[in-house]
């Protein structure tokens, strides 16, 4: 299949359509990664015939057989992103040609093979084409897209799968983060890292998320509603959350987030903001930052906000951290002024309601 010419995905409806005021019913509050669309998108990989047979099909079970490779070894990767509903009507996307880049980033890193960038951007149109009208008409609603491939060769060896399925499911969503709370609160976990030097912490691979499971049990069982991690060979410096990147915000008006080392997933969400506070005038330095450092800056004054961001969260403000060392507040536990003005800056773009002056909506519906 080549990527030359915009792709044709084949069309075949699902037999069994949710009901307009059905689906009227699942949107008034979706939640987050529950409700999901009629359809999905599906490409096959063979070595054979490369990429194959791509079609936008009903959402229904797959046929696994036991011994599918991605059952033992674990060979898959994923993406997240969103469509919006624009206000004059139709849908968009936000930067899905990163997700495209960093898609193949991932699959090259798990020994995968490339998905040409149009393939996997004609399969997020097509698929919002078919299901806009799945968007959630509300201030925090859109509609999730989840691109994922695994290993579907039949082979029980330790080798990179002759074969593999590319999918796209849709969920429709309103806020990542239940309750109102004006901020979340962190664990910082001793015993557990999410990702070491030369490891897979800068690919978008379901592992580092399954490792992460333990330590977002211990910061639950500890009061707090995310995990925060440090780096695997000091455990001193700050690196991110579960599924989230950090930024911290200082009284002189600068910002600092960790660096891309490898360890830590390179965030669209993050990449869009480091943009658009630089074009506010806003020195952010990409930097380590230690959790002693964190402290004695929270305790000082000197640290104002942090935040975490992702194309989940959004913008989210860190109101406390705690450990088994004792805790720490941060600012007024709520937005500050910087975290506030970026998110409604970013939000305005992604919804249509600011000027996009670097490109960065796609409208597809």
């Amino acid at each position: 299949m080549s990527s030359g010419a915009t792709p044709t995905f084949a069309f075949e409806p699902s037999a069994h359509i949710v009901a307009a005021d059905e689906r009227a019913k699942r949107l008034v509050n979706p939640g987050f990664g529950r409700v999901f669309t009629d359809h999905m998108a599906l490409i096959r990989y063979s070595e054979e015939k490369g990429w194959h047979d791509a079609k936008i099909t009903a959402r229904e079970p797959v046929a696994m057989d036991p011994a599918s490779s991605v059952l033992h070894y674990a060979q898959e990767i994923f993406e997240g992103l969103k469509a919006y509903r624009r206000p004059e009507g139709g849908a968009a996307l936000f930067r899905p040609d990163a997700n495209a880049r960093r898609f193949n980033a991932s699959a090259r890193r798990m020994a995968m093979p490339d998905l040409p960038e149009e393939l996997f951007l004609e399969s997020i149109r097509a698929l919002v084409r078919t299901e806009k009208a799945w968007i959630p008409d509300n201030e925090d609603g859109a509609l999730y897209l989840r691109p994922f491939m695994f290993a579907s060769e039949v082979f029980l060896g330790v080798k990179p799968s002759a074969e593999y399925l590319y999918m796209v499911i849709a969920s429709s969503v309103g806020a990542y983060f239940k309750g109102g709370a004006p901020s979340v609160s962190l664990w910082v976990t001793r015993e557990y890292t999410r990702a070491a030097p030369g490891g897979t912490g800068a690919a978008k691979c379901g592992g580092n998320y399954a490792t992460s499971l333990i330590a977002q049990a211990e910061a639950t069982r500890n009061g707090c509603d995310q995990v925060v991690f440090l780096d695997a060979v000091e455990r001193r410096w700050v690196e991110e959350l579960g599924g989230m990147n950090i930024f911290f915000v200082f009284d002189d008006g600068t910002m600092v987030t960790p660096p891309l080392t490898g360890t830590i997933l390179p965030g669209i969400t993050r990449d869009s903001l480091l943009t658009l506070a630089r074009d506010m005038g806003i020195t952010v330095r990409e930097e380590p930052y230690s959790i002693e450092q964190w402290r004695a800056d929270a305790e000082s004054g000197r640290l104002t906000e942090a935040f975490a961001c992702g194309t989940a969260a959004v913008v989210t403000p860190i109101g406390s951290v705690k450990s088994a060392e004792g805790q720490f507040t941060i600012g007024g536990q709520s937005a500050g002024p910087i975290t506030q003005r970026l998110r409604t800056a970013l939000v305005d773009i992604q919804r249509g309601n600011a000027p996009d002056p670097h490109g960065w909506v796609e409208q597809v519906a």
